[in-house]
C-alpha cells in the first residue's frame, strides 16, 4: 500500500520543481540584466574612459561628487521629473477618458479599440522622426494647421525653442503611450462589478453620481498600478528625447546625461555614475510605492501578519 505524500512533503516538492523551471530564466536574466548592471556600478567607482576600460583605476566616490556639482546633472534630473510629472498625469487622465469611452457600447467597438493602439504599436524611434517632420517650422503639418487656423502669425521651431520643446516632448509622449494606458484601465472597467451600479440605479442615482461614488473609487488601485508603470518609464526616457531634441539642455533627461558622458565626452565612469544615480532613484521610488500600497492594504486587513 502506497502512501499519499504529506502536504509538507508536497508543497517542498513544488516549490523544488518551480526553482528547477525557474532557473535557466534566472540564469539568463543574470547574464543580460544584472551583470552589465554589476559592471555599470563597478566603472561608477573608477576614471574609466571609452577607449581604455581595461585601464580604470578605483577612485572611490571621486565621479559622484563631480556628478553632484554638475548643474548640468541637477537640470537632467529637474528635467526629467517634469517631464514625469506632467506626461504621466496627461496620460492617466486621457488614458481613464479613451477607456470609459471604449467601455462603452456602440457599434464597432471592437475594431475601434484595436485602432486606438496603433500609436503605442509603432516604434518610438519612427513615431520621434514623423513627429519631428511634423513639428519642423517650415515643412512641418503643426505649423501649417496653425497658421490656416489664424492661431499663430509665424511658424514655430517646436523642438529647437527652449520655451516650447518640452511641452513637444510631453504631447508626443502622451499620444504614443495614452493608448497603453487605456488599454489598462479598460481591462479593469470590464472587472468592475455589476451589483453596485444596479444598487445604484435602483436607488435613483444619475449617472454622474455613480462614476464619481462607484466607477473612481474602484478604479484607484487600476489608476495607481496605470501610474507607477508610466511613471518609472517616463524617468528613464532617452530615444523619444534623443530624437526630438538631441543632448540640448532645456530637455536633457538623466539618461541623456549619461549617454553624453559616456559617449560624447568619452567619461565612463562619469557616465556610470549617473546611470547608476538613475537606477537608485528608479529603485528607490519603486519601493516607496510598494511599501505604501502594502501598508494600505493591511490597514484595511487585506494583508494578514
Amino acid at each position: 500500500m502506497v502512501r499519499p505524500a504529506r502536504p509538507d512533503r508536497l508543497a517542498q516538492r513544488r516549490a523544488r520543481n518551480a526553482w528547477l523551471l525557474l532557473t535557466p530564466m534566472l540564469m539568463v536574466l543574470a547574464i543580460v540584466a544584472l551583470w552589465p548592471l554589476a559592471r555599470t556600478i563597478w566603472f561608477s567607482f573608477t576614471d574609466a574612459t571609452l577607449f581604455d576600460l581595461a585601464a580604470a583605476r578605483f577612485i572611490g566616490f571621486d565621479n559622484f561628487v563631480l556628478l553632484l556639482s554638475d548643474p548640468d546633472w541637477w537640470r537632467s534630473i529637474r528635467n526629467t521629473l517634469v517631464f514625469t510629472a506632467a506626461s504621466v498625469a496627461l496620460e492617466v487622465c486621457l488614458g481613464f477618458i479613451i477607456a470609459l469611452a471604449l467601455h462603452a457600447r456602440f457599434p464597432g467597438r471592437g475594431p475601434l479599440r484595436a485602432a486606438v493602439l496603433i500609436p503605442w504599436a509603432i516604434p518610438t524611434v519612427v513615431s520621434a522622426k514623423m513627429w519631428g517632420w511634423m513639428f519642423h517650422d517650415v515643412y512641418g503639418v503643426v505649423n501649417a494647421i496653425l497658421l490656416g487656423a489664424g492661431l499663430i502669425a509665424a511658424p514655430i521651431a517646436w523642438t529647437a525653442s527652449p520655451n516650447l520643446a518640452m511641452a513637444a516632448l510631453v504631447a508626443v509622449d502622451v499620444w504614443k503611450t495614452a493608448p497603453f494606458v487605456a488599454l489598462l484601465l479598460l481591462a479593469s472597467l470590464q472587472m468592475l462589478p455589476q451589483d453596485y451600479y444596479d444598487a445604484a440605479e435602483v436607488d435613483g442615482a444619475s449617472r454622474v453620481a455613480q462614476f464619481f461614488r462607484i466607477t473612481v473609487p474602484l478604479m484607484k488601485p487600476a489608476l495607481a498600478v496605470a501610474a507607477i508603470f508610466r511613471g518609472l518609464d517616463a524617468m528613464r526616457i532617452f530615444d523619444l528625447v534623443y530624437v526630438l531634441t538631441g543632448s540640448t539642455r532645456e530637455t536633457m533627461t538623466m539618461a541623456i546625461y549619461a549617454r553624453q558622458q559616456m559617449i560624447d565626452f568619452q567619461d565612463f565612469g562619469a557616465g556610470s555614475a549617473a546611470s547608476t544615480l538613475l537606477v537608485l532613484v528608479i529603485a528607490m521610488v519603486t519601493a516607496i510605492y510598494l511599501t505604501t500600497v502594502r501598508l494600505r492594504l493591511s490597514e484595511r486587513g487585506v494583508l494578514a501578519g
